[in-house]
């Protein structure tokens, strides 16, 4: 689905400029947008943290509903 790859890049995104933050002190996502407190910046910060509320359904969904096939060993 096509939504499910939008939330998983923007949680990418996200969990970058986490890692980024711990390892750096540089918050990458605040440095391209103007700010911590910049309009465009905020926007991002929401969306990922509503993409992140997505995912938490991914973990929860069967393999049918979320169009991978079953592994095997």
């Amino acid at each position: 689905m096509i939504l499910d790859k939008i939330a998983l890049i923007l949680v990418i995104i996200g969990a970058l400029n986490w890692g980024s933050i711990g390892l750096f002190g540089f918050d990458l996502v605040a440095f391209f947008c103007g700010g911590q407190l910049s309009i465009l910046a905020r926007i991002i910060f929401t969306l990922v943290g509503l993409a992140g509320l997505w995912c938490i359904s991914l973990l929860f969904r069967g393999e049918e509903e979320t169009g991978h096939a079953p592994h095997t060993a």
